[in-house]
């Protein structure tokens, strides 16, 4: 089973994926690829893109098998988990499964859009705006989701709703609230043990501290936690290969949730 990882700067979903598969051990060949220049639309090799086309993470990695795209980063994180002979990264117990599933659950539907699009405007938006009108076009009519080709607009355009992006920031301070509260029982990891929710809610929050600096004051526990997810080995080795500073790197996420 031949596997290809195809994956952007280690930030967002690309460092959560990183991560749990340096904790897996797992082999599988990773390639880098640049997310805002629409690469992930154009991968080699894939006969079944369903997944890649339409899944709901946005510019999030693809692993590659035999043709077939599979993403979302939960996903292929509890794939490489479930590939791997270490200690797995998912508790055994059916209810502690079930509440860390439903952490990520939270993580991915709440905090990543809202992060996505506070990064993508603090730090995308200028070298897209920039991008003759030939180019992006190009790059937008390889994208099959109606959706996502909408926020790449967006982000060109710089047309974001104001009360999106307030809502955005009450929506990190919210998930920066809820570390502080499920560490205060003195646990070192979100879930107890270090499961795929730390690698998760990390690799969305991280980036956040230099754009929403506010949600993190006063909140020491949040951030020794934050300091030792960042110092594991499996992250460590992601961020060192970044081209740069990795928080700094940010391609269209997930869709806000209209619902709130």
């Amino acid at each position: 089973m031949a596997m290809v990882l195809y994956h952007g700067e280690p930030n967002g979903p690309s460092l959560a994926v990183l991560a749990a598969l340096a904790e897996s051990g797992v082999a599988v060949e990773r390639r880098r690829i640049h997310l805002l220049a629409g690469e992930r639309h154009a991968l080699p090799g894939v006969t079944e893109p369903l997944a890649r086309d339409m899944g709901i993470e946005g510019e999030g990695p693809v692993l590659v098998i035999d043709g077939e795209a599979m993403t979302e980063s939960v996903f292929l994180a509890q794939f490489f988990d479930e590939l791997s002979d270490r200690p797995s990264l998912q508790p055994r117990d059916p209810h502690a499964h079930w509440e860390m599933m439903m952490w990520c659950r939270q993580i991915t539907e709440r905090l990543s859009p809202a992060a996505a699009l506070l990064g993508n405007l603090a730090v995308s938006r200028k070298g897209l705006a920039t991008m003759p009108d030939g180019a992006f076009s190009a790059l937008i009519d390889r994208i099959v989701s109606a959706d996502l080709r909408a926020r790449w607009e967006v982000l060109r355009d710089g047309a974001a709703d104001p009360a999106q992006v307030e809502d955005s920031r009450a929506k990190v301070s919210q998930a920066v609230e809820r570390c502080e509260g499920k560490l205060a029982d003195g646990r070192e990891w979100l879930m107890g043990d270090l499961t795929i929710a730390d690698f998760e809610t990390y690799a969305w929050l991280a980036g956040m501290q230099r754009i929403v600096p506010e949600a993190f004051a006063d909140k020491p526990l949040t951030a020794a936690w934050l300091a030792r997810v960042g110092a594991r080995p499996s992250v460590a080795g992601a961020l060192a290969e970044a081209d740069g500073e990795a928080a700094a790197f940010w391609a269209p996420g997930p869709e806000i949730n209209r619902w709130g």
